[in-house]
C-alpha cells in the first residue's frame, strides 16, 4: 500500500509525516490542532520543546477523554432513526479517537527524538 507524505510545522519545526492517501487534509488538520494547543500554552515558551509537546499532548488527550465521557453518558434514544444516527456518531467518534491516539503516538516519538538530539526536517 502506498502512502503520502504531509509536512507539518509545529513549534517552529517542520515534520514530514507519512499517511494513507486521501488522509493528507485530515493529518494537516491534526497538525493545526496541535499548533493551536501550543498557542494556548504560550506561557511555557521557556520550557524545552519536548515538555511543551508533552503538555499539548496531555491537553489533547484530556479533550479526547472528555469527548468519550460525554459520548458514553449521552442518553440513548430509542427512536430507530436516532439510534442509527447515534451509531454513526459513535463510529465517527471512534475514528477520531483512533486518529488522536495515533497522533499522540507520533508526538511521543517526536518528543523522544527531540530528547535524543535527533532532527526530522
Amino acid at each position: 500500500m502506498s502512502s503520502s507524505n504531509v509536512t507539518l510545522e509545529i513549534a517552529g519545526r517542520r515534520y514530514t509525516i507519512a499517511c494513507a492517501p486521501g488522509e493528507e487534509a485530515h493529518v494537516e488538520g491534526l497538525g493545526t490542532s496541535i499548533s493551536e494547543k501550543l498557542a494556548q500554552i504560550d506561557s511555557l515558551k521557556s520550557q524545552s520543546a519536548e515538555r511543551v509537546l508533552l503538555y499539548a499532548s496531555l491537553l489533547l488527550a484530556d479533550e479526547l477523554h472528555e469527548a468519550k465521557l460525554a459520548n458514553e453518558t449521552a442518553a440513548p434514544d430509542t427512536d430507530a432513526g436516532t439510534v442509527s444516527h447515534t451509531a454513526a456518531n459513535d463510529a465517527q467518534a471512534d475514528a477520531h479517537a483512533e486518529n488522536l491516539e495515533k497522533m499522540a503516538d507520533r508526538l511521543e516519538a517526536l518528543a523522544n527524538q527531540l530528547e535524543s538530539g535527533g532532527t526530522n526536517s
